[in-house]
């Protein structure tokens, strides 16, 4: 007598990988990539990539070397390099909100859109300037913090080193060479520094047009949280959510599903949605670290050229060495990255960029005039490398979409309002004693802090058993 037996219900792959995480000791499901896409593209995605990020930074290296020539007074250049980190600080969580609302894509083409904006807002007289400022502050807000996850999201894993390093070396690029044009067109203009500053305006334009052919990608990346295979629990990074496959990120590897040992970002146990108000040691270290780097980053750019002009160095070569800086803050925006990216533990590189940091300063406090441009390039190459190494933090810290969004929201909002003490704290310094001595001892002061700062976001710690559930 034969006996039938009934066919076996198929089950869904996504409930398999969701049923297999929850199983003690299971092997993770293979970590999602980016859907392949074609030639053409793949190389309007990275030609849109490259020029958004040629404009990030153009606006504000434009000051500095028309700082000696233009005539600006001391509180309008304190101010003006007051106002960008300041207002990215404050806007930083913007980008929470437009990513929610509007995906990644659609969040990085309206932010070009209001750059743009901002640009030509600056020309239009000494009103305008500070107005424009604030308004390419608030996009560039969205953009820096929305980088990382578009890097995460749209590129494979094994790209993402490359791709922040590609980002910082267009940024340092675009803003080189328009900080190198701008005393030739003050001068060929007849002095004026409106024209100068319009020059902004041109990268600004091939920015939004540049990344408005990833709108066809926007429906897909709205509302994005969890990736494919994790728990869908509607809380950032919360217990449950697998990783991405970034190499040596949370998640990779097998049993990473438990939460590392003093939390892992944003709120406390299970629950990493910042709800409790508290954030752990890994958000307050990221903070401390990008906070510290850019208060230097942002005081050097709004001063290195009264600086070298302060030690005698000739106004228009002052300027020329801003130039020079931001070249270095290309290189080494580039180098730093794509090494880091390569490592599970980033400590050493970021205890390499502040020595180099620290040799930079020491060279300005030392010798300033004997060898400006060595100095600018070596200091450049160090900021620019703490500036781009920490969207690989935020990456290699993070579990999935959400909460790399939430480290990056959480670092940059308290790290920038850190560094928008610097241009200022800067100048009172130098109006007390009549010397930049004393703020270039301040800067090796602060480096100090960061390397002590730098510790925890730099590696993950080890797990230490299952995490708590949220509410339990």
């Amino acid at each position: 007598m034969s006996v039938s037996v009934p066919a076996p219900v198929p089950v869904p792959a996504a409930a398999q990988s969701s049923a297999a995480a929850q199983r003690p000791g299971a092997a993770e499901p293979a970590p999602p990539r980016p859907a392949r896409e074609g030639p053409a593209a793949a190389v309007m995605l990275v030609v849109g990539f490259v020029l958004l990020s040629l404009n990030t930074r153009v606006a504000f290296g434009q000051l500095g070397p028309l700082a000696p020539v233009a005539g600006f007074g001391t509180g309008t250049l304190t101010l003006l390099g007051l106002l960008p980190p300041l207002c990215m600080g404050l806007f930083a969580p913007l980008a929470a909100t437009a990513r929610r609302r509007l995906g990644e894509e659609r969040g990085l083409f309206w932010a070009s859109a209001l750059l743009l904006a901002g640009a030509v807002v600056r020309i239009l007289g000494l009103p305008g300037l500070f107005i424009g400022t604030v308004l390419v502050s608030i996009a560039t807000a969205v953009v820096n913090v929305l980088i990382p996850v578009f890097v995460r999201s749209r590129f494979e894993p094994r790209r993402v080193g490359v791709m922040m390093g590609v980002y910082a070396l267009s940024m340092g690029v675009g803003s080189a060479l328009v900080a190198a044009l701008m005393v030739p067109v003050w001068e060929a203009s007849g002095h004026s520094w409106r024209t100068a500053i319009g020059l902004a305006a041109v990268p600004a334009a091939l920015a939004a047009l540049g990344i408005a052919p990833q709108l066809r990608h926007a429906g897909r990346g709205a509302g994005r949280g969890a990736e494919p295979g994790a728990a869908r629990t509607g809380v950032p990074g919360s217990a449950g959510a697998v990783g991405t496959g970034v190499p040596g990120s949370a998640g990779t590897r097998a049993g990473d599903t438990r939460a590392r040992a003093g939390g892992a970002g944003v709120g406390k146990g299970g629950d990493r949605s910042g709800r409790t108000g508290r954030l752990d040691g890994l958000a307050w270290s990221l903070i401390a670290f990008f906070g510290l780097q850019t208060l230097l980053f942002y005081t050097t750019l709004a001063w290195l050229p009264a600086i070298l002009v302060d030690a005698g160095v000739a106004k228009g070569t002052a300027g020329g060495m801003q130039s020079l800086f931001i070249l270095g803050v290309a290189i080494g925006g580039f180098l730093t990255p794509v090494l880091a990216a390569a490592r599970t533990d980033q400590r050493p590189h970021l205890f390499g960029v502040l020595l180099v940091c620290a040799l930079g300063y020491a060279g300005l406090l030392v010798a300033p005039a004997s060898a400006p441009a060595l100095w600018a390039v070596v200091l450049g190459a160090g900021l620019g490398g703490g500036q781009a190494v920490a969207g690989v933090l935020y990456v290699k810290r993070g579990r999935d979409h959400d909460h790399v969004a939430a480290l990056s929201t959480v670092a940059q909002t308290g790290g920038y309002l850190i560094a928008a003490a610097g241009p200022v704290t800067a100048s009172v310094l130098h109006a007390v004693t009549g010397t930049w001595t004393a703020p270039l001892f301040a800067f090796v002061g602060v480096l100090l802090l960061s390397t002590v700062a730098s510790l925890r976001a730099g590696h993950d710690r080890p797990a230490a058993g299952p995490a708590p559930v949220a509410g339990a």
